[in-house]
């Protein structure tokens, strides 16, 4: 893509409508090249009252639906995506600015997180059986009501696909509460759904920043809350939502190890940390942050570095959400390097020749970083690597343990028996073997531990169903002439 164009202005879209009612708007600015692509409402509690309003008046009839009529809607959803897949994808790039493959990946996960919502008719059966002569007991899955997802900038169409869809097909009416920085991919799916024949109030998007968020907790007739970001908003999210009676899952950062032994295959180990460090501008809860080396694993390092210059910003690598991203990770580079670390790979003032104006960082890798280092220890959210050294496989784990937080860890090697001893060790919720960016497929789920997630249960996959619904247990006895017991 070389120009971006402008879009067309975000509104809310509540009941079916597009709506817009006066409130304070802010500037949507593309990543790309500064370009300002559009302006959103900054919405509160009035507009939030509208969304819950329609939400409530839909569930009935959407609720009362059965499971496999409500899948039909995203049978004709997940064609949509297909048929419109490179309008989303351009429209991934211009508000986040990821490459045009990097974006056309997140598309197709989208449409893969649709084939598990649909496949849930084969998937969460009710449960029956006879517990005691002429006694039976059944369990049903129940939705909650109305529920509300709040989404990162880091996967504009992605993210919301973790959790709509399943909320959607169980019965739910849900409310979606996009980042403020890409509103676009959000107010396409909304129309999507409902030239699926979603019925109005089902789905519904509020626009704006920290005041919906707030909201949204706040909410008395809002049942469950999920999120995506930061671990410092995660907790904050977690704690408001959890304190007014809801249920709340709440994934945050990731300070994501990578732990490199002697014996790994070379480039292929050099292949995946790098791809790891820089896909998506390092800007994703499973990107590579520290690179544990093992003993002897100069040979890797050398490699990494070659494979690393390989990527060139505004080409492979696409630009990070905001000047002040830059700012803020540049920033962690110059302190580690004023700390006594190695930069050997500098992505430092970064200017991509067409797109002066561009939030770009380039490749950097940063060898000898210590473990009290800030940038050992603190998310950067770049396409940024840090290496530490270790004398041996039990002290790169005490590092991978020593990490506040817990969403993946990696292991390059080609034994058996020390991947083994990784996989038992490391304190993370999602962990690879030769696998630089372990993220698990439909139907597994996708969380990590620590201070990576708030909450219980997962947010895609098979434990997304006990976050979204509730049991119901009925217990019946028709046979008057059989022997009483305890049950009956």
């Amino acid at each position: 893509m070389n120009a971006v164009t402008k879009q067309p202005e975000v509104k809310n879209f509540i009941n079916g409508k597009y709506s817009r009612n006066g409130q304070k708007s802010m500037d949507v600015i593309s990543p790309l090249d500064g370009t300002v692509i559009s302006s959103l409402p900054l919405s509160g509690m009035d507009e939030l009252e509208e969304a819950v309003k329609a939400a409530e008046q839909a569930f009935v009839a959407w609720s009362g639906q059965t499971l496999k009529e409500r899948v039909q809607v995203f049978f004709r959803y997940r064609n949509l995506l297909e048929e419109n897949l490179d309008e989303l994808t351009q429209l991934v790039t211009i508000e986040n600015g990821k490459t045009y493959g990097e974006a056309k990946a997140e598309v197709m996960k989208s449409i893969e997180l649709c084939e598990f919502a649909v496949s849930m008719p084969q998937i969460v059966t009710n449960e029956i059986q006879e517990v005691s002569r002429g006694v039976e007991c059944r369990i049903e899955r129940k939705p909650l009501g109305v529920v509300a997802c709040i989404s990162p900038f880091n996967f504009p169409n992605m993210v919301p696909h973790w959790t709509v869809p399943n909320a959607l097909v169980l019965g739910n009416c849900v409310i979606l509460k996009p980042s403020e920085m890409v509103p676009l991919s959000a107010m396409r799916m909304a129309e999507l759904l409902k030239q699926a024949g979603l019925p109005d109030g089902v789905f519904n998007v509020v626009n704006g920043g920290k005041e919906i968020v707030e909201a949204i907790c706040d909410h008395p007739r809002i049942e469950a809350v999920s999120f995506v970001g930061s671990t410092h908003v995660a907790k904050i999210v977690y704690k408001r939502a959890s304190s007014n009676l809801k249920r709340c899952v709440a994934l945050g950062g990731a300070k994501n190890h990578l732990l490199v032994l002697p014996d790994a295959h070379p480039q292929m180990t050099a292949d995946n940390v790098v791809a790891s460090m820089s896909g998506c501008a390092g800007q994703r809860c499973m990107a590579a942050a520290v690179m544990v080396g093992v003993d002897a694993v100069q040979h890797i390092i050398d490699k990494m570095v070659e494979e690393g210059k390989k990527i060139i910003p505004g080409e492979n690598l696409g630009s990070v959400i905001s000047q002040a991203a830059k700012e803020r990770i540049e920033a962690y580079i110059t302190e580690a390097e004023q700390q006594g670390a190695t930069i050997l790979l500098d992505g430092r003032n970064t200017i991509v020749p067409g797109k002066e104006n561009g939030s770009y960082v380039g490749p950097t890798i940063i060898d000898h970083v210590t473990p009290d280092m800030k940038i050992a220890k603190e998310e950067v959210f770049g396409p940024v690597i840090s290496i530490i050294r270790a004398k041996d496989l039990d002290e790169a784990i005490s590092i991978e343990n020593a990490s506040n937080y817990g969403n993946a860890a990696a292991v390059f090697t080609q034994s058996g028996g020390l991947a083994k001893k990784v996989i038992e060790r490391a304190s993370a919720g999602m962990i690879g073997v030769n696998i630089g960016v372990p993220v698990p497929r439909e139907p597994f789920s996708f969380g990590g531990w620590n201070e990576s997630k708030f909450g219980v249960g997962d947010i895609t996959g098979k434990s997304s169903i006990e976050f979204w619904t509730q049991n119901k247990k009925t217990t019946t006895k028709w046979n008057p002439e059989d022997k009483t017991n305890w049950m009956s």
